[in-house]
């Protein structure tokens, strides 16, 4: 652990409280909020909650002084019921990156006025509209909907990207809209998540000629997609596109009125490999050294936090310091200990520290995160699971 190392600070920050624990590095998340505002040029920002996961990172994110050279406004939420949370808790311009199913929480949007006008939902298909309609249970309320459009890259038969909304014409896209319309809806806008350019390290040429022709194509169809769909709504509140890793291509389109971040707060391991910016990790968690079974080897307590997504090693949480510690191939991160190679310095009672390699999820293994700022200081904050939510 060097000086420089946000883990230094981390550490003697912490040095009082018993591992488990999850910390923050508060400097390197400003540096990183105000690395992403640079990367938007201008263009807002709309906070991922799911790869945020505590209310008191969301008010120090969106705190952030909007000037004309952009900023944080807004949430993209995972969840209506999260969203309905947020809301209570001051939210006022919340968009649902996914679409819902949940009646109860429907029937509670609809019987609230400020949360009616709040949230924003997200649609791609007609009978979602029907389950919505059906569930807010009067005409007289009128949601607000965003239409989800594909924005995956097919070559011939070949579709790289997420599998997300069947809508990916400009002509089903206008078709939608019209749809909700006449259903009594209110269409606020259009969501493309390039997730082949977002979610891809782009540290090979393949790699990065697919982002470029992806790029291409989502520009164009994207330009044909809002043509068709304002013809039939007219002007649009929302165009919203990217993600932490595809901000520079989503702000090169001037139809994109805003895009969404969240992963690049943090800075987990799946974004060490990105060329488009700096990876600067923030969040840490830290877990104790409970056995020596070998000379070289330290056993932790638990720390088997693996990330969703395909199967691999990839997903898996990745011990930081001391440097040169490696996870067993047998054995792996376990849900109850962790055995470490390059362990020979380690004593009982003593610390490792790890990434995990997504973002929000570490926040479901931990009640609260201790932020830390440049001074020292630190303060316990509440994650989602600390504050007895879970949406997932």
């Amino acid at each position: 652990m060097t000086e420089t190392s946000p883990i230094a600070g981390l550490h003697a920050a912490t040095a009082e409280l018993d591992p488990p624990l999850a910390a923050l590095d508060l400097p390197t998340l400003r540096a990183n909020a105000a690395d992403l505002v640079r990367r938007a040029a201008g263009t807002p920002i709309r906070v991922a909650s799911k790869s945020v996961r505590c209310r008191a990172v969301l008010a120090e994110v969106l705190g952030t002084d909007l000037t004309a050279a952009g900023g944080f406004a807004g949430v993209m939420s995972y969840s209506l019921r999260e969203a309905l949370w947020l809301v209570r808790h001051g939210a006022r311009d919340v968009l649902l990156g996914y679409p819902t199913v949940d009646r109860a929480a429907l029937a509670e949007l609809a019987a609230d006025d400020i949360a009616s006008r709040s949230i924003t939902l997200m649609i791609d298909d007609a009978a979602q509209l029907d389950l919505i309609r059906a569930a807010v249970g009067t005409d007289r309320v009128r949601p607000r909907v965003c239409l989800d459009v594909d924005a995956s890259l097919r070559i011939g038969p070949l579709h790289l990207g997420v599998r997300r909304s069947p809508v990916r014409t400009p002509q089903q896209a206008a078709d939608l809209a019209g749809a909700a319309l006449r259903r009594g809806f209110e269409v606020a806008g259009v969501m493309t998540y390039e997730a082949q350019i977002a979610g891809l390290p782009d540290s090979n040429v393949a790699v990065r000629l697919v982002k470029r022709a992806s790029a291409a194509e989502i520009r164009k169809r994207r330009a044909q997609v809002l043509d068709a769909v304002r013809s039939v709504t007219g002007e649009l509140e929302i165009v919203n596109s990217g993600g932490s890793g595809s901000i520079e291509v989503s702000v090169a389109d001037p139809g994109v009125t805003e895009v969404t971040a969240g992963s690049g707060l943090y800075v987990p391991t799946l974004f060490d490999d990105y060329r488009a910016f700096t990876p600067r990790p923030a969040l840490y968690f830290a877990m104790p050294v409970l056995r020596r079974p070998a000379a070289d080897i330290a056993t932790v307590f638990a720390g088997g936090y693996i990330a969703s997504g395909p199967a691999g090693s990839s997903r898996v949480p990745k011990p930081v310091w001391p440097r040169g510690l490696k996870l067993l191939g047998a054995e792996g991160a376990g849900e109850v200990q962790t055995p470490l190679s390059g362990a020979a310095e380690l004593r009982i009672g003593d610390r490792v520290w790890f990434r995990h390699a997504k973002a929000g999820e570490l926040c479901e293994r931990f009640d609260a995160v201790q932020l830390v700022d440049e001074d020292g200081s630190r303060v316990g904050v509440p994650t989602y699971r600390g504050e007895g939510v879970c949406f997932g």
